[in-house]
């Protein structure tokens, strides 16, 4: 975002020096530049800080209170929390790299600070947090209801550890369980090792403008699926 920002400043003020020197063509050429820009970058601020919980927010609304939900790649813990919070009855557990397994996630996230969030929002006794890879899940086959993912297979480097990805969330899926997945890369591939798997229940979905990254060209997908019974 503040590449985003930097830009439109920087085409904004060569749009000001351009009138200034009276080249009309370019000073137009850079105010246009310099505002499609600055929109794309108040479309990612928008994403980051609203847009996306909006769409999570509608997704979790499905869940019954009783499940038992695993979110792969949590992160901070923002899908992780609004999913606790329906879990009345349930259980949410979210898998990460903690700096204490050994390895590093991509934003140096640490489970510390999900618990003290989890606590803040009155769910700490719903939450648990798991050290691990979810191209390998310390998980039995089978053990959870519901398992989500946000913006985070992606950051698995290589196509074949996205599918060991995927083909882990479905074991771990019991019968008639319910995926969702949302990314704003290889959605397709993810879709493909799926159906792969004999998944009939599958279908993928743009998130909407609320999702986008600076634009409909950087959207998001949510990857809907349904392990057969």
């Amino acid at each position: 975002m503040a590449g985003l920002l930097f830009g439109a400043i920087v085409l904004v003020a060569l749009a000001v020096i351009s009138f200034a020197l009276d080249i009309l063509a370019a000073g137009v050429a850079f105010l246009f530049g310099g505002l499609y820009t600055l929109a794309s970058a108040l479309s990612y601020l928008y994403t980051t800080r609203r847009g996306r919980f909006a769409v999570w927010a509608e997704e979790l609304k499905r869940l019954d209170g009783d499940e038992r939900l695993l979110d792969l790649g949590c992160g901070r813990g923002a899908v992780l929390l609004m999913a606790a919070g329906h879990l009345d009855k349930g259980r949410a557990t979210g898998v990460d790299l903690w700096p204490s397994s050994g390895k590093q996630d991509q934003s140096r996230n640490g489970d510390a600070t999900i618990r003290a969030n989890a606590a803040a929002e009155g769910v700490e006794d719903r939450v648990e947090l798991v050290a691990g890879d979810m191209r390998d899940l310390p998980f039995g086959d089978g053990a959870f209801d519901v398992v989500v993912s946000s913006l985070a297979v992606h950051n698995i480097s290589d196509a074949e550890g996205r599918e060991r990805a995927i083909r882990e969330a479905h074991r771990v899926l019991r019968p008639g369980g319910l995926m969702l997945i949302a990314d704003f890369r290889h959605t397709p591939a993810y879709e493909a090792a799926l159906r792969g798997l004999g998944v009939v229940d599958v279908r993928r979905r743009d998130a909407g403008w609320r999702f986008w990254y600076g634009g409909p060209w950087f959207s998001t997908d949510i990857l809907e699926a349904r392990k057969p019974s």
